[in-house]
């Protein structure tokens, strides 16, 4: 079984979970006040004991002589007689003398001052408002007695040599006041302390925290370089004052850097790889396109030639030409993709839109009879300066997409108009929709969202990868968004402008 109740344990729970949302530095300071708190109320409730005890103490003394004795001899009280038996001098004012007999209070008188008499005058007191003095032990040490409405009494009781019991009984409310008048002067100087302990150690902890913002600052430059593609230089270092092994923000700054070193390293090697894959893919697509058009018109020619072949050859011959075409349909769009890779610059021409979507458009119709192609223009023509042949294989791209991956009977829209933004083209459809494990990567090179399905239609999954490349070489932006019933390729375009 726990030791801590539930209920101790709720407010640790609620300050931890508020602390923890909270900043290191914001932390720091509330551990900082949380401890001079408890050194302030520890240091504060001792001095506060040490003083209670001091005052009782000097009350206890003045209550000894007050029961103490002149001498043995009988027939002397040990004060001369004023009323009750002789009141002992250098009481205070509110002191009770009474006199107990048979274990109760027969008579009892308080000290007062007056205004005319500088010493105190006798009051006799009801003996049922200090019935409780009958009760203390006669020879023991001053104790504290609870007199109800007159409050705490130090209290001590004496037996005479006559036999009779005294008992003196001096009031506690001057060291009550006193205590709680210490009590208030703590807390206010503990408060004020606090404030401004909490205020230097702000500063404090914010001067000494410096450099690990700046660590940070570092790894947040790290995060804004586009580090997934292209060639990086990551020279972001974290400086080296801030490295030093002794402390341990140096220990983070220097264990960050030799982490940055290594992400360059790989990154270097990353980028020198992929230029020898796209040299390497950019060399073999042009030494490919010659041997294939060669292939594809020798089958060509022989399918063609005078004399009759056999229906099988010919059946070969035309898979051969069918698959040459598409051989250089694949190495043409490799081809391209590491041309665009390597940053070579397309041609720059003003451009018209909305007549190139519109022989897409018909282009695609004749393609996929058995769709539904629909097209919203606006009402004044579009132009956007690129490059043609690439912007219309954007567009053909889009459609064919559309195409290949929705039945037979459903709808591809095909809407383009202008915003703040720039030339907007969508390219909508009412199919299936993309997968959702597809959709993080639909723009990636050979991303196939069915590979039986697009392998029959010819489809080489570089499609939409040339689509985002293209965009992107003309500083536009494309993206996807896709729920079964409805897919959207949305391709932005800066720079539009519109003739009537």
């Amino acid at each position: 079984m726990s030791s801590n109740p539930p209920s101790r344990r709720r407010p640790l729970r609620a300050v931890r979970g508020w602390l923890a949302g909270r900043s290191l530095r914001t932390r720091l300071v509330f551990a900082l006040l949380a401890l001079l708190a408890l050194v302030s109320v520890a240091i504060g409730g001792l001095t506060t004991v040490a003083l209670r005890h001091f005052l009782v103490d000097r009350l206890d003394a003045q209550l000894a002589p007050a029961t103490g004795m002149r001498g043995d001899r009988p027939g002397r009280p040990a004060f001369p007689g004023n009323g009750l038996g002789g009141i002992p001098p250098g009481l205070p004012s509110g002191a009770v003398v009474a006199e107990i007999a048979d274990g109760r209070v027969t008579s009892a008188r308080t000290l007062t001052n007056s205004a005319s008499n500088a010493f105190p005058d006798p009051q006799a007191v009801p003996v049922g408002e200090v019935a409780a003095l009958a009760d203390l032990p006669v020879g023991a040490r001053p104790r504290t007695v609870d007199l109800g409405d007159r409050g705490d009494y130090r209290a001590v009781a004496r037996q005479y040599w006559d036999g009779r019991v005294r008992v003196v009984a001096v009031p506690l409310s001057g060291v009550q006041e006193t205590v709680w008048a210490l009590v208030a002067a703590q807390a206010a100087v503990a408060a004020v302390g606090l404030v401004i302990a909490g205020a230097a150690g702000a500063l404090i902890v914010r001067a000494t925290l410096r450099p690990l913002n700046r660590v940070a600052a570092t790894a947040t430059r790290v995060t804004e370089l586009p580090l997934d593609r292209g060639e990086v230089a990551l020279a972001v270092r974290v400086p080296a004052a801030d490295t030093d092994p002794r402390t341990e923000v140096g220990q983070v700054g220097a264990a960050l850097n030799r982490m940055l070193g290594h992400v360059a390293d790989a990154l270097s090697a990353r980028q020198a790889s992929e230029t020898r894959v796209r040299q390497f893919v950019a060399d073999a697509s042009h030494e490919l396109r010659t041997p294939l058009a060669a292939i594809r018109g020798y089958a060509e020619v022989a399918r063609r030639g005078r004399d009759e072949v056999p229906a099988d050859v010919a059946h070969a011959l035309r898979r051969v030409e069918s698959e040459s075409t598409r051989m250089t349909s694949l190495v043409d769009d490799l081809l391209l993709l590491a041309r665009l890779d390597t940053g070579r610059p397309l041609a720059v021409e003003p451009v018209d839109l909305t007549a190139l979507v519109v022989d897409a458009v018909s282009d695609a119709h004749v393609a996929g009879p058995e769709h539904r192609w629909q097209l919203e223009l606006p009402e004044v023509a579009i132009r956007v300066p690129g490059d043609a042949a690439r912007l219309h294989q954007v567009v053909a791209n889009l459609l064919t997409n559309a195409r290949v991956h929705t039945p037979p009977g459903s709808t591809v829209t095909t809407t383009l108009a202008v915003d703040a933004a720039g030339a907007v083209l969508t390219v909508a459809d009412d199919g299936p929709g993309v997968p959702v494990e597809l959709r993080p990567e639909v723009f990636e090179r050979f991303a196939r969202g069915d590979s039986s399905r697009s392998r029959a239609h010819g489809s080489t999954g570089l499609g939409l990868a040339i689509v985002a490349a293209v965009v992107e070489a003309h500083h536009g932006t494309v993206g996807v968004d896709s729920r079964p019933g409805r897919t959207v390729f949305t391709v932005r375009l800066p720079d539009p402008t519109a003739d009537a």
